[in-house]
C-alpha cells in the first residue's frame, strides 16, 4: 500500500487532501499540527513512503517537521504545502531536505501528479536490485547497491533526490548537462513545477560535497546551460 502522511491544519484543505489522495490510491494518515504529525511519524516508526507538510502552522511548523523527519529518514519523500508565492519560502523548504512543494491553491491533478512522481521515486529507489557496483571520481566513492556516497572514505548523507543527481553526474563525468535534463531525469518528465528546483538542489549538494561551496571544485557550473562534474583533479 502507497503510505502517506499529510500535516495540514486548516481542515477544509486537509479534508480535500485526504480524500483526492485515498481516491489515487493512497493509504491516509493526516494530522492537524505539527506536534501530533511527529508523533505519528515516530509512533509509525517512520512508515511512511511520502509525508505533505503545510509549512504555515501554529507550533511547530511544517519546516521544523520536515527538517525532523529528514534527520530520521533520507529515503521518504517530502513534498511542501504553503499558501505563498515567495520563491524563499520554497528554497528553505528544498534546503532542508524537502523533495518538492506546491502551492495553494493547487488542483486535485496536480496534487495527485505531484505525490505520485515522488511515489514512484521512493518505490524505485527501495526495488533496486543491482549487483553491487562503485562509481569512482577523485576522493568521491558511489556505491550504487547501498545507494551511499563516501569521500575520503567519509558518508557523505544524502537524500533520495541528492543521490540520484549524484549518480547521474557521476554516470556523465566532464559532460555539460542541461537543467532541463537533469530535471526530466530526477524528477520525470512529467514535472509540473519550476527547473529552478534544480539550482536550489545543486547548491545543497555543493553544501555537501565541496570543500568551499561557493568556489566549487567538482560540481560545476556552465553558465547559461546547466552543470558539470569533474573530478576535481588538474589537468
Amino acid at each position: 500500500m502507497k503510505r502517506i502522511l499529510v500535516v495540514e491544519d486548516e481542515d477544509a484543505i486537509r479534508d480535500f487532501v485526504v480524500i483526492n489522495l485515498k481516491r489515487a490510491g493512497y493509504d491516509v494518515t493526516d494530522a492537524a499540527n505539527g506536534e501530533d504529525g511527529l508523533r505519528i511519524f515516530e509512533e509509525n516508526d517512520g512508515n511512511f513512503d511520502v509525508a505533505l507538510l503545510d509549512i504555515m502552522m501554529p507550533g511547530i511548523d511544517g519546516f521544523t517537521v520536515c527538517k525532523k523527519i529528514r534527520a530520521q529518514s533520507s529515503s521518504i519523500g517530502i513534498i511542501m504545502l504553503s499558501a505563498k508565492t515567495q520563491e524563499m519560502d520554497k528554497v528553505n523548504g528544498l534546503m532542508i531536505g524537502a523533495d518538492d512543494y506546491v502551492t495553494k491553491p493547487f488542483s486535485p491533478s496536480e496534487l495527485v501528479a505531484r505525490v505520485d512522481a515522488i511515489h514512484r521515486r521512493v518505490t524505485m529507489a527501495a526495488q533496486r536490485q543491482e549487483q553491487p557496483e562503485e562509481i569512482v571520481s577523485g576522493p568521491f566513492t558511489l556505491n550504487i547497491k547501498s545507494r551511499m556516497l563516501y569521500k575520503n572514505g567519509q558518508v557523505i548523507d544524502l537524500t533520495q533526490v541528492e543521490y540520484q543527481i549524484m549518480e547521474f553526474f557521476l554516470n556523465n563525468q566532464n559532460v555539460a548537462l542541461e537543467r532541463s535534463d537533469i530535471l526530466g531525469k530526477v524528477w520525470g518528465e512529467n514535472y509540473f513545477g519550476d527547473i529552478k528546483i534544480v539550482d536550489v538542489n545543486i547548491r545543497r549538494l555543493r553544501m555537501k560535497i565541496e570543500d568551499e561551496p561557493s568556489a566549487p571544485q567538482y560540481l560545476l557550473t556552465v553558465w547559461g546551460f546547466g552543470y558539470k562534474w569533474t573530478t576535481g583533479m588538474p589537468a
